[in-house]
């Protein structure tokens, strides 16, 4: 009996370009609501000046220096946190409304819709960091170490960024509808609330202290200062994610590619039966 299914390699080109088509379609999308857009990109903004210049007064960074130095490494991690939960509303809504339906209907590859969701958040979350620089930079915030760590910092967060998309694909999927995905999206402040994106952890309690500290968006807001030689990198006795930034921030980015793609493609094969 001959075997029909075409070569591998045909069936990865088929579902990198349907991807790629996909991801249009979600650019498209933000196109057609600009208000959407324009909130995602002054949400940033909004941030810098509110902790930047509200908060700051009251905050001591160790080791002194300028508050909005130590804040804006903080913010990138909160920017690039954010990912998982515009993936998770958008892949809630697709579910809900019959939209995936319809995808698996057309001759295209079934696993392209994740691969172009996960695309096309990657391609706003760089937008948004872009504002964040861009505002940053205005008020006085500067990376210090020259070209290449400032690209190796930028690029932790880009990888972070694709991994933590994975996790919105799972969780958009296992919640069924949209009404529960919106529901779960003010969760995501608490989590970025604990670490050291704000304030040092050194004044919380114990316990808590020990889940900032283990935190991904503590790791990456660690590796940042470090690499743009902003004030508060730790130092002293700390724990090991903060003694060794770079290495957690991709330990976890490594983590969540290898649990949450199979995870996703599987709850996403498994809708359609």
């Amino acid at each position: 009996m001959t075997d029909l299914a075409p070569p591998l390699g045909r069936r990865l080109r088929w579902t990198f370009t349907d991807g790629l088509t996909l991801v249009g379609r979600e650019l498209g999308r933000l196109r057609q609501a600009p208000g959407e857009i324009v909130a995602a990109l002054i949400f940033p903004a909004v941030m810098v000046v509110l902790f930047g210049y509200v908060f700051g007064s009251a905050i001591q960074v160790p080791d002194g220096g300028d508050y909005r130095e130590y804040l804006m490494p903080g913010l990138f991690a909160m920017v690039t946190f954010s990912a998982w939960l515009g993936v998770m509303t958008r892949m809630a809504a697709d579910a809900s409304r019959g939209v995936m339906d319809r995808f698996r209907s057309m001759p295209m590859a079934r696993l392209a819709v994740p691969f172009g969701q996960t695309g096309a958040d990657l391609l706003t979350g760089l937008m948004m960091l872009a504002v964040m620089v861009s505002t940053g930079l205005l008020v006085g915030w500067q990376p210090h170490r020259g070209l290449v760590p400032t690209a190796q910092a930028f690029l932790l967060m880009v990888v972070l960024r694709y991994a933590l998309s994975w996790v919105g694909v799972y969780v958009g999927l296992a919640v069924k509808n949209d009404q529960i995905a919106d529901a779960m999206v003010p969760l995501g402040l608490p989590f970025t609330m604990l670490s050291n994106a704000f304030v040092p952890t050194d004044g919380m309690p114990g316990w808590l202290r020990f889940l900032a500290d283990w935190n991904p968006v503590s790791a990456l807001s660690a590796a940042s200062r470090e690499l743009f030689g902003n004030p508060g990198a730790p130092s002293g006795d700390v724990a090991w994610p903060l003694e060794h930034p770079v290495v957690m921030v991709l330990l976890w980015s490594a983590g969540l590619l290898v649990i949450f793609v199979p995870l996703s493609l599987r709850a996403y094969m498994r809708r359609g039966r």
